[in-house]
């Protein structure tokens, strides 16, 4: 994780989640981005939480990590591995933050709210588009997707943080959530699954 660079988010990716929460399904990829001191690894441990701040939601996301080959603007070439993610979001404060039109980097880049699970070898697009990703809460699925039911896929992703932001080797992407984002509780354990393969998880303490 200490070679991550920089974090890019998409929000709104997936049209049901958008839908779910209220919002205008976008004509164009929203990005916001979230501080390394955000970052949290998914590996069976115990992440705190802030009380008193509202409801803090899990989004599950399938996460991009940019190689170093330069020169070369395919998703396939420029990306080396993936992982999961979650992006935590302080769901009330946003709402807050979104009526004042003020931006949404305190809702956002809280710590431990951008969770990841290890990294492993990035397989392709075509490889990965009937894989099943998935979040289970206490053992209960929550939320599920495939790449293909995103909005704008991994080329337009990655195309629109190349040119609002440039891209480096170690720069992540969290590509969007799917529907049946929810409150985390204190004492909650997820699971994050890969094709029903556990590739991680967490402990919530609030």
């Amino acid at each position: 994780m200490r070679d991550i660079q920089n974090i890019f988010c998409i929000g709104r990716n997936y049209a049901q989640h958008a839908k779910e929460l209220g919002n205008e399904v976008p004509s164009s990829p929203i990005l916001f981005t979230k501080p390394t001191n955000a970052l949290a690894l998914a590996d069976g441990q115990t992440l705190s939480y802030p009380n008193g701040k509202g409801e803090i939601h899990h989004e599950l996301e399938i996460v991009l990590k940019i190689g170093s080959a330069k020169g070369s603007t395919h998703v396939d070439e420029r990306v080396v591995e993936m992982a999961l993610g979650i992006d935590l979001t302080l769901r009330d404060m946003q709402s807050e933050l979104k009526k004042k039109g003020h931006p949404w980097e305190r809702a956002k880049g809280f710590r431990n709210s951008a969770i990841v699970t290890p990294f492993w070898a990035f397989p392709g697009v075509e490889a990965i588009e009937t894989v099943l990703f998935s979040l289970q809460k206490n053992g209960e699925t929550l939320q599920e997707g495939k790449s293909t039911d995103m909005l704008f896929n991994f080329q337009r992703v990655l195309d629109e943080c190349e040119q609002a932001f440039g891209l480096s080797e170690g720069d992540v992407i969290y590509t969007g959530t799917p529907e049946g984002v929810g409150p985390i509780s204190d004492g909650d354990v997820f699971t994050l699954l890969w094709d029903g393969q556990e590739k991680g998880s967490f402990k919530v303490s609030m």
